[in-house]
């Protein structure tokens, strides 16, 4: 069945109207009333729903049921990403979503080739929140991951987290997949740099802030690349692929 984030409460047994942009795409997909859909809202679960109205721009549909269903991973896992160029953060936040990513924190960093001023910020955050929703309803998530408002690397990095930080680093002496092997499962945050990776500054302001410095292996990926590979190597060490 097509699936749909619908950002309203649900109750099984009510009659709803479709949000427009909703509304749209289900006629893009050409369905009819009778067809079957999912639907989720970030809560938890899934609903099953059966479309019983659909003009030019409008839908209804009644909710028939609810399914208890999960599939986010055993840990929780943000991925703190210095601003690539281009619409690399796009494709790393929809990755990062199907691969079970927790959430996002944007940071500015010193070799961040993209500066963006409070609008562009905005319009930016509206934007990756919108891939967010996209992502979750291709990979079959009910939950959708947060993305933060960009930050200083500076100003966040020094600021205290709940969850252990892990700096990706080719200097690192001890590579991601080993330390897990040794660990516990166990909510992390992954700090990525820019395309041309964090400053010496960068890096030991981190390790003064207690950040652990460590390595995806022996070659030098993309930023692109490396945080995804960080989560796939944490999912395959502590369960969720």
């Amino acid at each position: 069945m097509p699936r749909f984030f619908y950002p309203a409460p649900i109750s099984v047994g009510e009659a709803i109207s479709l949000p427009a942009e909703l509304s749209h795409h289900i006629h893009v997909l050409r369905l009819a009333p009778g067809a079957l859909i999912t639907l989720f809202n970030g809560d938890g679960g899934e609903y099953t729903a059966v479309l019983t109205d659909l003009a030019r721009r409008s839908a209804s549909a009644e909710i028939k049921a609810h399914t208890p269903r999960e599939v986010e991973l055993p840990f929780a896992v943000t991925l703190a990403q210095a601003l690539p160029e281009g619409n690399k953060m796009d494709w790393i936040i929809e990755k990062a979503v199907e691969l079970g990513a927790s959430g996002f924190q944007p940071l500015a960093a010193q070799r961040s080739v993209v500066r963006l001023s409070a609008e562009r910020a905005e319009k930016k955050l509206e934007h990756w929140r919108g891939v967010v929703v996209a992502a979750a309803e291709q990979s079959g998530r009910n939950r959708l991951p947060p993305v933060a408002p960009p930050l200083d690397y500076k100003q966040w990095i020094s600021q205290q987290d709940l969850h252990r930080r892990i700096v990706l680093s080719p200097r690192a002496g001890q590579s991601l997949a080993d330390w897990a092997r040794h660990q516990p499962a166990q909510a992390v945050t992954l700090v990525v740099g820019p395309e041309g990776g964090f400053s010496n500054d960068e890096e030991d302001l981190a390790l003064r802030h207690g950040a652990l410095p460590l390595s995806v292996g022996p070659r030098v990926l993309r930023t692109e690349t490396a945080a995804l590979a960080a989560i796939a190597i944490l999912s395959a060490a502590w369960g969720g692929m």
